[in-house]
């Protein structure tokens, strides 16, 4: 299989620097092929802007969807834009390893989607009427492929619980696995979280990469998370809302889990 772990940690010696060739190892050793998109090693620019669209009329003013949309159906989107797109196309699997900063990702990762993920490559794809709305949540592009998040923060696992100060991690991560993985058609399957990475010594880091790499083995075989389909019948089309009898008295994130 082919997978494609897109990297997002300033620190090559940190313990997520660790983990990315922890990982990159274990999946070449079960034979795997793995690209990295090391994002601040690449110098990534974050920022989503006109001149993702070189070829665009400069005397119009700049419009992040419609130019983009252009840019992508003929072929004059800028390189880098490009060429992290193939990489999609190309892997069987997705991961996106990244520190926990201010309760979602390192900023040049959230503009690798921004950029990466184009109208009519991501989103703006199908047909849109009274009984579809777009190939998305369980279709679209990167439908049949798999996805998940390795995530390391320095809080406790405590912390994250249902009843924790910081939130459920389940709910923190729902906007990414939810609204930009399964977006798009990934099966998303269960995120590794390391906690408490400040107090990581010698024994539990053997211990979490014995953990992390039975999640890598297990990657393809992994019950995905249950999130309802868009297009699937569970919805009211347009409006996007559950049907009265789905999920009765549930509201929030949970109603959009089966």
């Amino acid at each position: 299989m082919n997978v494609l772990l897109v990297y997002a940690h300033p620190e090559s010696t940190s313990l997520n620097g660790s983990l990315r060739d922890f990982t990159v190892q274990r999946l070449q050793g079960a034979g795997h092929t793995v690209q990295v998109s090391d994002l601040y090693a690449m110098n990534w620019k974050a920022v989503l802007d006109a001149d993702d669209a070189p070829q665009r009329d400069p005397s119009q003013p700049f419009h992040a969807s419609l130019d983009s949309k252009r840019a992508y159906a003929e072929g004059t989107q800028a390189a880098d834009i490009a060429r992290e797109q193939e990489k999609l196309l190309w892997a069987d699997a997705l991961i996106l390893q990244f520190p926990m900063w201010w309760f979602s990702m390192p900023a040049i990762l959230k503009g690798w989607f921004d950029r990466v993920y184009a109208y009519g490559f991501a989103y703006g794809v199908g047909e849109h009427s009274d009984s579809r709305w777009g190939e998305r949540y369980g279709e679209g592009k990167m439908k049949g492929k798999r996805a998940m998040l390795v995530v390391t923060t320095g809080g406790w696992e405590s912390h994250y619980s249902p009843r924790g100060i910081n939130g459920p991690m389940d709910d923190l991560l729902f906007p990414i696995q939810h609204g930009i993985l399964y977006y798009p058609g990934f099966d998303v399957v269960p995120p590794f979280v390391v906690y408490r990475t400040s107090r990581m010594d010698e024994a539990r880091y053997a211990e979490t990469t014995a953990e992390l790499g039975l999640r890598l083995d297990e990657l393809w075989s992994a019950r995905p998370i249950g999130f309802r389909q868009q297009n699937g019948g569970e919805y009211e089309i347009p409006a996007l809302t559950l049907k009265d009898e789905i999920a009765p008295g549930l509201e929030g994130f949970s109603a959009h889990l089966r």
